[in-house]
């Protein structure tokens, strides 16, 4: 399960990604499963959290496994420039999108619904960081290439 949220603090405006694939729309409230909420069952190490107050987005990424490998197989922090990764995300949601709404082509459990990434919004680095990690890993785990850029580590 995946569960991730770019939230704009000052706008609270909420754009959450969710279930077995990557999964991002437009919500004011707390997605739920039956009566608990998407994230009450998860093991606290398979969750990814940015926030603190001096940033304006924050991002969750709730999926087995990619805590880990972010911690450990990533590239650190600080390794790629905040427009390096920019440019990526940019590439990698344009065609993720592409790929949702081609359900015939592409696995609809795996691309189920539109990452609504902005590409004039200033996400911040660490929220740029954790996006464009997820996506590698994505593809990795996955065995997807989401754009000319072989994913490698």
């Amino acid at each position: 399960m995946i569960f991730v949220t770019l939230k704009e603090k000052k706008m609270k405006h909420y754009f959450s990604l969710l279930v077995m694939g990557l999964l991002l729309f437009n919500c004011g409230t707390a997605q739920t499963v039956g009566n608990d909420t998407a994230q009450d069952n998860i093991p606290e190490e398979d969750i990814v959290k940015i926030s603190n107050d001096d940033i304006e987005y924050e991002i969750l990424i709730i999926e087995p496994g990619f805590n880990g490998w972010l911690a450990s197989m990533a590239r650190p922090e600080g390794y790629y420039s905040q427009s390096f990764l920019e440019a990526r995300n940019t590439i990698l949601v344009r065609e993720w999108n592409t790929r949702v709404l081609q359900v015939n082509r592409f696995d609809p459990n795996l691309y189920e619904m539109q990452i609504d990434y902005q590409p004039h919004i200033d996400y911040g680095y660490d929220v740029n960081y954790k996006l464009y990690n997820y996506f590698i890993y994505f593809q990795l785990t996955h065995k997807q290439q989401l754009s000319t850029f072989v994913p490698r580590i």
